[in-house]
């Protein structure tokens, strides 16, 4: 059975439970009901479909579903714009590609990018959410306790997703970690949807599902999103509490790769938080480069 349709039964299991009666204009007449949500004939009535047809769809043993029948379910389930493209994504199955994953390489290009970001926090990652390039005002705000050059071995490349569930500092570094945790998991579903023959990607959320009872249980609840921009209070061992904009692009001629840049607003607090930080950067780096020159 393909793991995308299992995944696409997961998918509906989870949007169907969290839906009540009263919520999708039903009457409930009360009594105990044996399952949280919505019956599958329930949906399958808001939906049009026969409770047959659902039933198989709910337990993989339905590989593709027309554009019609998703929206149709999409809008009984009223999913989110984020959770409908998901909902696309994983119903339009296709064979896996018997190429092997390419690794993870950093353009030239785009490493003078991140190099010439000298004040704010900037870096690059990939579709695993591997870390490919930092400055060093972005090591500072999210790795300062790991080696700088560690994204340039594959092998020691800080992993994001990793580091939001297993690593200490960035449970410190977020007040609400949970709200992070929460959209760490949201991205990770929507790449392993598209995605799947990542054996690493695989790999990592194994990994994460049996370190982590948190990401564990987030995993089931099966969230979904797609958001390019967050404003987040980041509790810096440095620097204090600064409340930083994340603007996210995508690369598009590096497919899954992403470049994020960190700021604060101008004039606040958090901008003079910013410049703190960057400060101790520049200090910091004055004997590293009076020791290059030096050699």
């Amino acid at each position: 059975m393909p793991q995308r349709s299992l995944q696409l039964g997961e998918f509906l299991r989870s949007r169907r439970a969290r839906l009540s009666p009263e919520d999708a204009g039903l009457v409930n007449y009360g009594g105990r009901r044996r399952v949280p949500g919505l019956r599958r004939e329930e949906l399958a009535q808001l939906a049009g479909v026969s409770v047959a047809y659902y039933t198989r769809l709910e337990q993989g043993q339905s590989q593709q579903a027309s554009g019609p029948v998703l929206e149709a379910l999409a809008r009984a389930l009223k999913l989110n714009d984020a959770e409908r493209a998901h909902l696309h994504s994983l119903a339009r199955w296709e064979p896996p590609s018997r190429r092997r994953a390419r690794p993870e390489r950093l353009r030239p290009g785009v490493r003078l990018v991140i190099e010439s970001v000298g004040t704010v926090p900037a870096l690059v990652y990939g579709r695993r959410t591997d870390v490919l390039a930092w400055n060093r005002m972005g090591h500072a705000l999210l790795g300062s306790h790991l080696d700088f050059g560690a994204p340039d071995d594959p092998a020691k490349r800080p992993n994001l997703a990793r580091m939001v569930f297993l690593d200490p500092h960035l449970r410190e570094l977020y007040p609400d970690w949970k709200a992070k945790a929460r959209d760490a998991v949201a991205d990770l579903r929507v790449t392993a949807s598209r995605y799947q023959d990542d054996p690493q990607l695989t790999e990592l959320i194994g990994e994460l599902t049996m370190k982590s009872p948190e990401f564990a249980a987030l995993w089931n609840a099966h969230p979904v999103r797609t958001c390019a921009h967050h404003q987040r209070t980041y509790q810096h061992p440095l620097v204090g509490r600064m409340v930083l904009g994340d603007e996210t692009m995508r690369l598009p001629d590096d497919e899954g790769q992403r470049f994020a840049v960190f700021t604060a607003e101008p004039g606040s607090p958090s901008e003079a938080a910013l410049r703190l930080l960057a400060d101790l950067v520049a200090e910091e780096s004055q004997p590293r480069k009076a020791a290059e020159v030096q050699r």
